[in-house]
C-alpha cells in the first residue's frame, strides 16, 4: 500500500472520511474505537452502557442515548501517527438520510461497516450509492466476526455482485464466532490478537505454528485452505482502482472486541485520499490552492444549551483559515469575521488557530450562515449545491398554549435552518406545516422543541402526502398557478414555492392540467430567495 503523505504538507497528512452503515451494524462502537486508538478518549463507551460506563460519546442528545441510535452526524478531529483525522460519524437510521447525504459532500472517503452475519443490507446498499454517484473511495469493514458469521467468500461474493464493487481483502479472520482468535494481515504475514498490541506479530506464514495454537478448537486445515484460496483466487489491492471507486480494500474484526480497528485505522491513513479537488460552479477548486474558501454542509442549534448557540460546519476546501480572518460570504457578498472557528470531538470542543483543506470547523453565528453557503476569501464561487428532498411526511405542529406561537415559530425556523426538519408556511395563514423524511424525524423534533425551548408540541394531521417546488420560466404562469391553487401552496424556509396535493394522482392531475409548470421533488440549496 503506498503512503503519499507528506509530513511538510498540511493537506497531505489529512483524511477526512464518513462511517457508513445499516442500523446496529457496529457504526457507533468502530467510530469510538478509531477514537480511542488516536487518543482522543480514554474509555470506549457501549451503545447499550450500563449505568457506571461512559455514554458513547459521538451519539450525545437525550434521545440517541435513549434509544441507542445515532440521528444526528458528530463531527470529530483526531490525530492519530502523524496525521489528522476527520471522522464524520453519520446517522445510521434512514429516517435520517437527508442529514447523511449533505454529510457525504464534505468527505473525501467513507468506512462501510457490515454485520458478519447479515451482509449487505437495505440502508447500506442505499447509502453507498450515493457515495458512488460522488466517487468516494470506499474502505470495507466486515465486523462482529467474533459472533456467528456468514462464510468470508459469501460475504465478499455479496459486496462484488450486489454493489457491483471489486473487493481486495487485507487482513483474514483467525477463526470465526466462539474461535475468533484475531486477524492475519495477507501481504505483509502478520497478525494481531489485540489491538491493544500496537506492533502487529510476524509470522513466516500461514503454515507459521502459531496457528495451531491460535486455531486449537477449530480447524486448522481448513482456515490455511482458507487462506491459499484468498491469496491465489482474490484480487489484490490496487491503489488506483481504490482511489477511483471502483474497488474496495477489506478489512474483518470485531470493533467490540478491539479485534481489526488498528489494521484499518492504519490503512486508512496510509491509503485514503487526501482532500479532493471541489468542483464549483465554472472550474475545480483545488486543495492546494493559496486562498481559503469552503462551503457550509450542516448547522447544528443548542449544541450547548446553556449558550443557545448556532454552529456551523464548514468543510475547508482550499487555503488556510485562520482565527480572525475575514471570509466573503457569497450569497449575500457581505463579509463574515471568523473569530472564534472550532474543532469538535462530538459535544466538546477546541478552539481553531488555523485549519487547511479537509478540515471541518465549526462556526458560531446567529443564523447568518445556511446549508450549503459558500465561504470566500473574496472570489465569487459557488460550490455544488447540497440537495434537499421532497418530504414523505407531513405534519401541521399544534401548541396547546397560544401565548407561545411566535416562540414556536422562531423555533421551527432555527431546526429547519439546521435540517431537522422542512418548515412549509402555507399562503392561506393556517399553521405552519413540518415536512420529514420519516417518522423518526418528527419524535426527535417533538423531543428537541421541548428539551431545547420548553416547547410541548403536537402534531395534526394534514390534508396533503407529497409536495413539490413548482418553478416556470414565465413568471406571470408560475403566479397565474399559485393563485388558483392558494389554499395548496406554501413557502418553504427560503421563500421559494411549494405545491401540496392531496395523492401522487391528484399531483399527475395538476402536473397535465399545467404543462408550463415544472414540478420538482429536489431542490438545490443554491437556490435561495433572501
Amino acid at each position: 500500500m503506498t503512503d503519499q503523505t507528506r509530513p511538510d504538507d498540511p493537506v497531505s497528512i489529512r483524511r477526512t472520511f464518513a462511517i457508513i452503515s445499516h442500523p446496529d451494524a457496529g457504526k457507533t462502537t468502530l467510530t469510538e474505537k478509531l477514537l480511542l486508538f488516536g487518543g482522543a478518549i480514554q474509555l470506549a463507551g457501549e451503545v447499550k452502557a450500563k449505568r457506571n460506563r461512559v455514554n458513547t460519546r459521538s451519539d450525545w442528545m437525550n434521545i440517541e442515548r435513549q434509544r441507542g441510535i445515532s440521528v444526528m452526524t458528530s463531527v470529530m478531529t483526531f490525530e492519530y501517527d502523524g496525521r489528522v483525522f476527520n471522522l464524520l460519524d453519520t446517522p445510521g437510521h434512514e429516517d435520517f438520510s437527508e442529514d447523511t447525504y449533505r454529510t457525504l459532500t464534505a468527505v473525501d472517503s467513507a468506512i462501510m461497516v457490515i454485520d458478519a452475519a447479515k451482509g449487505i443490507e437495505d440502508r447500506t446498499r442505499k447509502l453507498f450509492e450515493v457515495c458512488r454517484l460522488r466517487d468516494i473511495p470506499i474502505v470495507t469493514f466486515i465486523n462482529k466476526m467474533d459472533r456467528e458469521t456468514r462464510d468470508p467468500f459469501d460475504l465478499l461474493d455479496e459486496i462484488e455482485k450486489t454493489l457491483a464493487l471489486d473487493t481486495a481483502p487485507v487482513t483474514w479472520p483467525i477463526g470465526r464466532g466462539k474461535d475468533f482468535a484475531g486477524t492475519y494481515n495477507l501481504a505483509q504475514n502478520t497478525i494481531r490478537r489485540l489491538d491493544g498490541e500496537v506492533e502487529a506479530t510476524p509470522v513466516s506464514g500461514p503454515e507459521d505454528k502459531l496457528f495451531d495454537e491460535l486455531l486449537s478448537q477449530y480447524d486448522v486445515d481448513e482456515w490455511r485452505e482458507e487462506v491459499a484460496l484468498a491469496r491465489e483466487g482474490l484480487r489484490p489491492f490496487d491503489l488506483a482502482a481504490f482511489r477511483e471507486g471502483h474497488l474496495s480494500p477489506v478489512f474483518f474484526g470485531s470493533a467490540l472486541r478491539n479485534f481489526g480497528v488498528r489494521d484499518l485505522i492504519d490503512s486508512l491513513g496510509a491509503i485514503a485520499p487526501p482532500p479532493r479537488a471541489q468542483e464549483a460552479e465554472g472550474r475545480m477548486v483545488e486543495a492546494d490552492e493559496r486562498k481559503m474558501t469552503g462551503f457550509i454542509f450542516k448547522i447544528q442549534a443548542n449544541m450547548d444549551p446553556n449558550h443557545r448557540d448556532r454552529i456551523a460546519f464548514m468543510r475547508v476546501c482550499s487555503g488556510k483559515l485562520t482565527r480572525g480572518m475575514k471570509a466573503k460570504l457569497v450569497r449575500t457578498g457581505k463579509p463574515i469575521t471568523l473569530s472564534a472557528p472550532q474543532f469538535f470531538f462530538a459535544q466538546d470542543r477546541a478552539i481553531a488557530d488555523e485549519a487547511y483543506a479537509g478540515d471541518v470547523v465549526g462556526i458560531p453565528n446567529h443564523g447568518t450562515l445556511r446549508i450549503g453557503d459558500t465561504l470566500s476569501e473574496g472570489e465569487q464561487i459557488v460550490f455544488r449545491g447540497v440537495p434537499s428532498f421532497a418530504p414523505e411526511l407531513m405534519r401541521r405542529v399544534k401548541i396547546g398554549d397560544a401565548m407561545k406561537q411566535k416562540k414556536l415559530r422562531e423555533a421551527l425556523q432555527q431546526l429547519a435552518e439546521e435540517g431537522v426538519v422542512q418548515l412549509f408556511i402555507p399562503f392561506d395563514g393556517s399553521g405552519a406545516i413540518v415536512g420529514v423524511v420519516g417518522a423518526l424525524q418528527l419524535d426527535v423534533l417533538k423531543e428537541r422543541l421541548g428539551a431545547e425551548y420548553n416547547l410541548p408540541i403536537d402534531y395534526e394531521p394534514v390534508r396533503f402526502s407529497i409536495c413539490r417546488w413548482v418553478e416556470a420560466d414565465d413568471r406571470a404562469e408560475l403566479d397565474k398557478f399559485m393563485t388558483a391553487n392558494n389554499s395548496a401552496m406554501a413557502n418553504d424556509l427560503d421563500g421559494a414555492p411549494v405545491f401540496m396535493a392531496p395523492s401522487p394522482f391528484s399531483l399527475q392531475y395538476d402536473a397535465e392540467r399545467w404543462p408550463a409548470i415544472r414540478f420538482t421533488d429536489v431542490k438545490d440549496y443554491q437556490r435561495k430567495s433572501d
